[in-house]
Parts: structure tokens; C-alpha cells; sequence
């Protein structure tokens, strides 16, 4: 199914799993030269010039793995597990690097996608569909400098298709179990000037229970998403062009609450927009980028069998403007610099079913954080790059921080690839841990200082690729939820100015917690046969000294991953291949009183090629139907088959 060559098909989702892997699995992505151009640096950089780890995928790994959402497509590359409540559309938490979720910044063709109504701040990936995606970049690692106080565990930087032709167009239909149908289209061009692209999927299926099977859980809960994304650039001038981008999506999810199947069902709308202007000064040399994002979230909860059917609402919207700079000073250096301003606010509340009970208010709260940043980046000599940056936020309510950055990429005669790099995050608590019912205004930001080291070797003209890297990170004044018991004395446990009202638990933050580990990739490939693989061994564990979960695992955490593969591309056109992936035990709460065991998933593969550009392909999903949960008593996919076709042109 993969090829490691640079100028022929990429490897696929499989290997991108460290930055060298990564590269040959970019290689269509965009290419200066021999040259991989990466742009989760927030301005493009050759591979062999960033300091982190790193995986791309570009379109035809994207198509080869065949995955319906991004979700599945980061779970194949390393460091990186999520746990889900239940099967497609249900809450999904995705980690890097056995970092909170809400460590993870997502992006989305420039715009990052947070939402302020979540319990975290962060973002729920469960509704993002792999539709209109060209390339995803996964930066591991703190990247605060450049993507702001979230950044802690990494970015997701996804950006979709752009015209290349005078006319141009995909689709991708499919079909499978549970009444699983997916279908998608996207249409673009180039004429003189302009650039545009629209793009629109429908995907539904009957689901499962999001309770987990071995609890009882028997009645489906379907699932519904339909999403649009558009974009357009003009050219004003040789030096001056403007870019309109956005995306929309709507999903149903049906789930079961209090561990019990329900008729309980969500809706989710999201939208992105974005507008920018291009300005290029000194012959290209000086780049400017002013520009608005916005991002709107909207979520409902219903029962219908309740007498208030409407069990839960939240919205929350940033607004964002930024001036990013870019000046390339010489050959050998190059610096990257920019302010940005973002408000955000949000409304949540959680109506009691009874009609006889008035409507609660809505829990509200806002907040506004401006930034300044700058990162340089020097050559002294060939095949060493060097770099280093700042960034100052100052928050509306917790005043400023500064955080550092530095890094080296040294690239030897041999083949052999050196790296290094640290970082600092910085991220204030969420608007729903400050405001929330469970809010607690009394909480401090969070801080992480992390490092890695990496190495790559390049043997047999690329035929062999192996590399292995190490992490170290420790963050302070972590937020978790602490529960309370029905007997609970703790003045938290009651709700602010009403001493008589008891509540569920609170936010609060813990002194420490650790995390470090290793990740290690490989890929071999001889003529059509390819052998891929990755493994992360994640340490990720409560620090706070005195307490009773000191050297805890965080929850819903494995301490060991692994991604391997198998594929042939037979010279009439038929590609086959095999993958699994294994993850150990984790434990699904902070006293590790509950524990998950470990799993593994096989999966088969196979595409046909009909022409160029029409192929049919077809994909057998845990083949062996391994019951696992990866949240305590939610249920997850069981075997499943998939069919169907896909056209470019």
C-alpha cells in the first residue's frame, strides 16, 4: 500500500511517525525542490528545520488509510490516545503525549478551533470528518510560542484542498455496517486571479450502544453529521491578495446517560470563518498577514421522556484577530514574529426535568488574552539549524506570562538526523472550570516546561528509515474535577452563594504532574512490499507530593501503543495490506480504582485501481471483534466492513 520514495506515492498514515517517516509521507503535500514544506510552524519550513517531532499525511495517505474520521487517522501515528464515549459522534478526548485534551491545539486552514462552552476550553474532535482534508500535520510537543497558551501537549494543523487546476474535483462514496453511509464531493478551479474550492459530506450511521455491551447495553445510538467547507483567494496584485475560508457543521448523536441505555440524543453545530490579507514587501522577503477568525459552537442535550426535554445548552465563540510577520533577513536566517487579540466568551446551563422547577440562569463568562511573539532561525553551518523564541500573553484576569523556546536540528553527511528542542506552556483555566456549576474562580493557570531529543538514521537510500525520540514533561497547577460525596464538608462542595446547594464536585488544581517517555518508528520497503510500524511508551502520572494519588496514572492513559503494518501493490493495479494496533492497560480514574484493559485491533485493507483517477477500495475493521472500552462502561466498535469508490479529477 506505501512506498517510501520521495518522488513516487508517499508512505502512508502508518509510518508518518517521526519527523523523517513523516517527511516521505508529505512528499505530495508541497515540495520545494527536495524539500518538504511544512506550515504548523505557522510559516512554511522544510522538515529537516524543525526541531520537534512531527507526522504529515498528506491527501494520498489519507485516501490509502481510507479512515471516515481524523480521529482514527492520529490514532495510527505515535503518541497519541483518546478515549470515547461510545462509537462515532460521542465525546472523544484525544491526547498527545499523555497531556490533558484540552492541552491539544486543533487548527483548521489558520483558525484554531476551541471551544469556550467545553469543560476544558479545548476541542471535540468526535465531529471532525476527514471530508475536504488535504494535509493533517501533528506537532508534538510544547508549541506555545507560535499557537498560545494552549499548546502544551502539541497541534493538530489541518488544512484543506486547494485548486491546483483550471477545474478540479473529488468524491468518495461508501457503505457498511450498522447502515453506515458516507458521502462526499468537492468542487474547485483556478481562473486567472482567483482561486476556489466548496466541498459538502453526509455521514450517517445506526451506531452502538454508548453503553458498553458487557453492561447491558443493547438499543443503537445513531449518529448524523453533515458538514460544508469553501474557500477562496483573489490576487489584488503581485505583492497583495485576499482569502475567504470557512467550514459548517451539524451533527445528531444519540447516548446513554447514567450508565444506563436512554433515549438521550445531542446536537452540535460548529462554524469557522476566517478572512485575511496577504502583503509581500521587499521582494517577497517581508510577509504580512492580517487577519479574522471566528469560531461559534452550539450544543444541546435532549431527553425526550423527560417532562423538560431539553436536558443541557452551551454556546461559545472566540473572536481573534492577529498581524503575523515573517522576514527572511538572509539565507541562513529568518525570523517570524506577530500580535494577536482574543475574546472569548460563553453560556451554559443544565435545566432539572421537572416543569414545576424555574429554568436555572446561565452560567456565564468571558475572557480576553493579547499576545506577542517572535521566533528566529539560523544557519551557521551547513546542516545545522538553530532556533529560538519568545512569547509574552497577558490575560485579562491572571495578568501576563512570558514563555522561552529553543531548539536544533543538525542534519549529517551520514543520513543521520539530530534533534533537539524545549518548551513552555502557559494556559488559564477555561471558562467553564472559572463559571461553570462546577466552577471554581479561585483556580490558577496551568504551567508545563517540556524537552525532547531525537534521532533518525536514513539507510539504503531510504529504503530503510528508522528514528527514536525522548520526552520530558512536568506540568504545575494541573486542573482536574474533584467529586463530591453526598456527606462532603468541603465549603467547595456547595454551590457559590447558596451554602444550602449541594453539587456534584468542582475544579481544582493539583501541584504536579509528570509525563515522559519514549517514541520509536520504522518503515522498510522493498520494491511493492512495505513494513511500517511505531511504538510510544508514555509515563503520565500524578506528581502532587502528599496526597493519595501521588504516582498515580492519569487516567485513561496507556503507558504502551503500537502501530504496524503490512501492504503489497501488485503491478495490475490491486494494493493490499494489513494493520494493527495494540495499547496496554490505563486506568479510567485519578485513584486508578478502575482499570481498562488492554487491547488490540487488526485491520484489513484493499484498493483497486480503475483508472487514475477512479479506484474502488474496500477495508474490514477489528476483524476479530475485541471488546475493549477506553472510558469505563462505554462501549466501542466491533467488527466492521466497509465498501465503496472514489474518483479524482
Amino acid at each position: 500500500m506505501n512506498r517510501v520514495f520521495r518522488h513516487s506515492v508517499s508512505l502512508a498514515v502508518l509510518a508518518a511517525s517521526s519527523p523523517a517517516l513523516a517527511e516521505d509521507a508529505a512528499h505530495a503535500v508541497a515540495s520545494e525542490g527536495d524539500s518538504i514544506i511544512v506550515t504548523a510552524t505557522r510559516a512554511p519550513l522544510t522538515l529537516d528545520e524543525i526541531p520537534a517531532a512531527i507526522a504529515v499525511l498528506d491527501k494520498a495517505a489519507i485516501d490509502r488509510a481510507q479512515d471516515i474520521g481524523v480521529t482514527e487517522l492520529l490514532l495510527r501515528t505515535p503518541g497519541i490516545s483518546i478515549s470515547r464515549n461510545g462509537g462515532y459522534g460521542t465525546a472523544t478526548s484525544l491526547r498527545i503525549r499523555g497531556a490533558e485534551s484540552e492541552h491539544t491545539v486543533a487548527v483548521i486552514d489558520g483558525v484554531k478551533l476551541n471551544d469556550p462552552s467545553s469543560t476544558g476550553g479545548g476541542f471535540n474532535f468526535t465531529n471532525l470528518l476527514v471530508g475536504d482534508i488535504a494535509r493533517i500535520e501533528v506537532l508534538r510537543g510544547p508549541q506555545s510560542i507560535l499557537w498560545g497558551s494552549q499548546a502544551i501537549g502539541g497541534v493538530v494543523n489541518i488544512v484543506t484542498a486547494s485548486p491546483e487546476k483550471a477545474i478540479e474535483g473529488s468524491f468518495d462514496i461508501e457503505a457498511g455496517s450498522r447502515q453506515t453511509v458516507s458521502a462526499r464531493a468537492a468542487i474547485g478551479g483556478k481562473t486567472g486571479p482567483l482561486s476556489w474550492r466548496i466541498g459538502g459530506q453526509r455521514f450517517t450511521t445506526d451506531g452502538i450502544s454508548s453503553h458498553a455491551k458487557a453492561f447491558g447495553g443493547v438499543e443503537r445510538d445513531g449518529y448524523r453529521n453533515h458538514n460544508l467547507s469553501g474557500r477562496a483567494e483573489l490576487a489584488l496584485t503581485d505583492q497583495v491578495s485576499v482569502e475567504l475560508r470557512g467550514t459548517y457543521a451539524s451533527g445528531r448523536v444519540q447516548f446513554d446517560g447514567f450508565n444506563a441505555d436512554s433515549a438521550d440524543y445531542g446536537l452540535n453545530k460548529e462554524f469557522v470563518g476566517y478572512a485575511g490579507v496577504n502583503i509581500d514587501l521587499a521582494d517577497g522577503r517581508l510577509r504580512n498577514r492580517i487577519a479574522y477568525g471566528h469560531t461559534d459552537t452550539n450544543r444541546d442535550n435532549f431527553n425526550p421522556t423527560r417532562a423538560r426535554p431539553r436536558s443541557f445548552e452551551a454556546d461559545g465563540s472566540n473572536k481573534r484577530w492577529e498581524y503575523q510577520g515573517s522576514f527572511a533577513v538572509s539565507e541562513r536566517i529568518s525570523a517570524i514574529f506577530g500580535v494577536e487579540n482574543e475574546r472569548s466568551d460563553f453560556r451554559s446551563r443544565s435545566p432539572a426535568a421537572s416543569l414545576s422547577t424555574p429554568l436555572p440562569a446561565f452560567a456565564r463568562g468571558e475572557a480576553e488574552l493579547t499576545s506577542a511573539y517572535g521566533q528566529i532561525s539560523v544557519e551557521p553551518v551547513d546542516g545545522l539549524t538553530l532556533n529560538g523564541g519568545v512569547r509574552y500573553d497577558d490575560h485579562d484576569r491572571y495578568g501576563g506570562q512570558t514563555l522561552f523556546a529553543a531548539g536544533g536540528v543538525w542534519r549529517l553527511p551520514t543520513g543521520t538526523v539530530l534533534r533537539a528542542s524545549y518548551g513552555e506552556g502557559f494556559k488559564a483555566p477555561s471558562l467553564f472550570q472559572l463559571f461553570s456549576e462546577f466552577g471554581n474562580v479561585g483556580l490558577d493557570p496551568e504551567a508545563a516546561k517540556g524537552w525532547e531529543a531525537g534521532i533518525e538514521q536514513q539507510l539504503f537510500d531510504r529504503k530503510l528509515v528508522v528514528g527514536a525520540s525522548w520526552f520530558d514533561r512536568t506540568t504545575t497547577n494541573q486542573i482536574i474535577f474533584n467529586s463530591c460525596s453526598a456527606t462532603a464538608t468541603d465549603p467547595l462542595c456547595f454551590a457559590p452563594g447558596n451554602p444550602a446547594a449541594r453539587r456534584f464536585g468542582y475544579y481544582l488544581n493539583v501541584a504536579r504532574a509528570e509525563a515522559h517517555g519514549v517514541e520509536a518508528a520504522a518503515a522498510l520497503t522493498l520494491g511493492g512490499l512495505v513494513l511500517d510500524g511505531n511504538y510510544s511508551w508514555i509515563v503520565a502520572e500524578d506528581r502532587s507530593p502528599g496526597t493519595a494519588n501521588f504516582g498515580k496514572w492519569l487516567p485513561r492513559r496507556p503507558r504502551q501503543t503500537a502501530n504496524a503494518s503490512v501492504s503489497y501493490e501488485f503491478p495490475f493495479g490491486l494494493t493490499t495490506g494489513a494493520a494493527l494496533r495494540w495499547a496496554g492497560r490505563s486506568f479510567d480514574n485519578a485513584s486508578n480504582a478502575t482499570r481498562l484493559g488492554g487491547y488490540t485491533l487488526v485491520d484489513l485493507r484493499a484498493e483497486f485501481a480503475l483508472s487514475d483517477g477512479v479506484k474502488l477500495f474496500a477495508r474490514a475493521e477489528n476483524i476479530f471483534d475485541e471488546q475493549y472500552m477506553t472510558a469505563f462502561r462505554y462501549g466501542s466498535l466491533g467488527r466492521s466492513v466497509y465498501a465503496g469508490f472514489r474518483g479524482r479529477f
